[in-house]
C-alpha cells in the first residue's frame, strides 16, 4: 500500500479533470509539455503546473530531451492507488456484511423462525 502522504498526493492529483486528461494521454505514450499545452484551452504555464502536480504525486515521469520536457505516465503508482481503493472496497464489503448480519430486521426474521413449542 502507498504511504498515507503519497496516497494524499495521488488522490489530490487525480481530483482534477485536466490532470486526469493529461495522465490519460501520457499513459498511452510520451508527450512533450508543449505538445500537451496545445491540446488544452489554457496557457503553457498552467499545463506545466498540472504536470508538476502529477510529477510530485509520482503519476508521471518527466525527462529532458534538449530544451524539451518529455512526460510519460507511471503505471506503477496508478496501480498503487488502485490497490488502495481495492482495500477500501474490501473493508466496505466487510462492514456492510457485518451490518446486514447484525441488523434488527434480520434478527426478527430469525426470531420468527424459532419454534415456540
Amino acid at each position: 500500500m502507498a504511504p498515507p502522504e503519497r496516497a494524499d498526493l495521488i488522490f489530490a492529483a487525480l481530483g482534477d479533470r485536466t490532470r486526469r486528461d493529461i495522465l490519460s494521454l501520457v499513459l498511452v505514450g510520451e508527450h512533450s509539455v508543449s505538445g500537451l499545452a496545445r491540446r488544452f484551452p489554457m496557457s503553457f504555464a498552467a499545463v506545466q503546473k498540472h504536470v508538476a502536480v502529477l510529477e510530485r504525486a509520482g503519476l508521471v515521469v518527466k525527462r529532458h530531451e534538449g530544451r524539451e520536457q518529455r512526460v510519460s505516465g507511471n503505471l506503477t503508482v496508478l496501480q498503487e492507488a488502485q490497490r488502495l481503493l481495492e482495500e477500501l472496497e474490501c473493508l466496505c464489503e466487510t462492514v456492510s456484511s457485518a451490518a446486514v448480519r447484525s441488523s434488527p430486521g434480520r434478527r426478527k426474521e430469525h426470531d420468527g423462525d424459532r419454534d415456540e413449542g
